[in-house]
């Protein structure tokens, strides 16, 4: 439901704009969204999807609630764990998997090299896909490998496609060059294409962009669906739901204030130390404050960033997020998580079994991300 929201979102903004007309989305903020590409208004992507590949991190609070923390929609990452940790733990517990009906997770791979190729442009019976890489030296390098080999894909660089004066994409090889059907990229926006995007870019491939635009070649994520992933579009992802899809939201957003709002910012500046301060656009838990874990002189700055500019800040209540079991030194102990399943879409949809659950292994922190010391752990669906 959410990701159908969202693409009809970034659909409707690249084109007519209805949101904004109908008043349901504020103009302004789409105007200083530093993930809204100019460069893509009027793009048609296949089946009008622009995020393919969506992990949306879930958590559950005290009362058993569970909500929606964020959606992740530019390069989403972490399935790698997902598949890793299940082979490990098949392993180490062998006779409990034999025992019961846990739900495999191995069909992401098989779905998500379907999804692709059903992107091909029309009359491409068996599509080449290629998985687009920064390189060797990008933290999510094994997770570029292990998936282009899972899914029989080229692993490539920048350096090793180029486009055509047909305006196809091509890639060299020994045998000359051949011609690529679908890249999923695993490179920024304003890195793909030094043509259009930032000139001193080395990671993308010139030309690319007019390649995509003129339907010769499919990108996932399209260029342009980060305008979604935006702490400040999060918060109207409910009304979203209601505008797109005339239902109910069926998981609940943490309860957001927008900073952009003259009274719902006084009661941030007011409340902070009670609060969860986020930047809109940052991820891996940069920027993050923790109201009742910060400094006074930590406040302090944060209202100052907060006044100095509004839309790029939104604040949630400090949720008690749920704990498993988890071993450290030798030893049992609670641990915060949350859950990252990971949604696939194109000709169709899939919801992968399960999917990542992150830990924050500091005792009594509440960031998950492994970028700031955070592990993760296999999840298990048993079926009754």
């Amino acid at each position: 439901q959410r990701l159908r929201a969202i693409n009809m979102f970034i659909d409707d903004v690249y084109h007519e704009q209805r949101v904004i007309h109908d008043g349901v989305f504020p103009a302004e903020l789409l105007e200083h969204s530093v993930n809204f590409r100019r460069e893509c208004v009027g793009a048609n992507p296949k089946f009008g999807v622009w995020a393919h590949i969506s992990g949306s991190d879930l958590v559950r609070d005290g009362d058993g609630t569970m909500y929606v923390l964020e959606d992740n929609l530019r390069v989403p990452s972490g399935v790698s764990y997902v598949l890793e940790n299940r082979a490990i733990s098949k392993r180490a517990f062998a006779d409990l998997f034999a025992k019961q009906s846990i739900l495999p997770v191995d069909a992401y791979t098989d779905e998500l090299n379907r999804m692709l190729s059903s992107l091909a442009p029309e009359g491409i019976a068996e599509p080449t896909i290629a998985v687009l890489t920064p390189g060797i030296y990008n933290s999510a390098y094994f997770e570029h490998s292990f998936l282009a080999q899972r899914i029989g894909a080229a692993l490539v660089e920048g350096i090793d496609l180029v486009v055509g004066d047909d305006e196809c994409v091509y890639m060299r090889t020994i045998d000359g060059l051949e011609r690529v059907h679908v890249i999923y990229r695993r490179v920024d926006d304003l890195f793909i294409d030094p043509e259009v995007f930032r000139a001193d870019s080395t990671l993308g491939v010139p030309g690319l962009m007019r390649a995509w635009r003129a339907g010769n070649v499919a990108i996932a994520n399209a260029p342009g669906a980060g305008v979604a992933d935006d702490k400040v579009v999060y918060a109207w992802m409910p009304d979203l739901i209601r505008y797109y899809l005339q239902e109910e939201p069926l998981l609940p957003n943490v309860p957001t204030y927008r900073c952009v709002y003259d009274d719902e910012r006084a009661y941030v500046v007011e409340h902070i130390a009670e609060l969860v301060v986020k930047p809109a656009n940052e991820s891996g838990g940069y920027g993050l404050l923790i109201g009742n874990r910060a400094t006074r002189s930590e406040l302090d700055d944060a209202i100052a960033s907060i006044e100095a500019d509004p839309r790029n800040w939104v604040a949630q209540p400090i949720l008690a997020l749920s704990t498993v079991p988890t071993l450290c030194d030798g030893a049992l102990e609670p641990r915060h998580v949350d859950l990252r399943p990971f949604i696939l879409s194109g000709a169709t949809s899939y919801v992968s079994a399960g999917g990542l659950t992150r830990v924050a292994l500091r005792r009594g922190s509440l960031v998950v991300n492994s970028s700031q010391g955070g592990g993760s752990k296999d999840t298990w669906i048993v079926e009754a």
